[in-house]
């Protein structure tokens, strides 16, 4: 039972993390003949995740050193307030009329908006490579031909964004607290359970409270216009 909620936490946040990769591929690959751009989704995603597969066992390994999973949990902390406080800037990546092209672009893109992924997914491991490889492999292809299927979920359901956070955030401080060196302290100070439960709870709120303000300063912006308020 462990394993399994431990599995889905991984393809939760692979997927939760990935909606914006799911993207790229499709602005990637757009200006393709249709026959060209499925083999350009394929190839590039192919290559997209043997890089990620290779980043995150590397992530897994450096997160055994003392103090680096502490300062991972911290990185963590960032990407699951950013998730929830990013805005869509992904209409800037470039469509490539030519195969190599576009699967280069897929390839590239794909690696560089995974750092957040890798770092997750690889806490979320703990170590089990089993569950680490089983984990990806159901979850990324679920990504590439379930893209804007996810997309739309996301959209329409928030909830599932916030509970993807929620559960990187509650990661975030299991990692800081299980540090080698950094954890007894932790433990010498509060109960186990506070800390990941306090980042979880500071997540949401801030989370909460940009969407809040955010939403605010659209209402101010459509009133000094004129415009009517959806």
């Amino acid at each position: 039972m462990e394993f399994l909620v431990a599995l889905a936490s991984i393809m939760m946040v692979n997927i939760v993390l990935s909606g914006d990769n799911a993207v790229v591929i499709a602005l990637a690959s757009r200006s393709l003949p249709p026959k060209q751009q499925k083999q350009a989704i394929l190839w590039g995603s192919g290559g997209a995740i043997v890089l990620r597969v290779i980043l995150t066992v590397v992530a897994v390994i450096l997160l055994q050193i003392p103090y680096v999973q502490f300062f991972g949990g911290l990185l963590l902390i960032w990407i699951a307030a950013k998730l929830l406080m990013e805005d869509d800037g992904d209409e800037n990546i470039e469509a490539n009329t030519s195969f190599m092209g576009a699967v280069k672009t897929i390839i590239i893109a794909d690696l560089v908006m995974s750092l957040d992924n890798t770092l997750a997914i690889a806490a979320v491991a703990k170590g089990d490579y089993a569950l680490l490889v089983i984990g990806l492999a159901l979850s990324i292809p679920l990504i590439v031909f379930g893209s804007q299927i996810i997309i739309k979920i996301m959209d329409k359901f928030p909830i599932v964004v916030y509970l993807g956070a929620a559960l990187i955030a509650w990661t975030a401080g299991e990692m800081m607290v299980a540090d080698e060196k950094i954890g007894p302290v932790i433990h010498a100070a509060i109960p186990e359970w506070l800390l990941p439960a306090a980042v979880t709870v500071g997540v949401v709120a801030v989370g909460l409270w940009w969407k809040s303000t955010h939403k605010e300063k659209g209402t101010e912006a459509c009133a000094k216009e004129g415009n009517p308020v959806q």
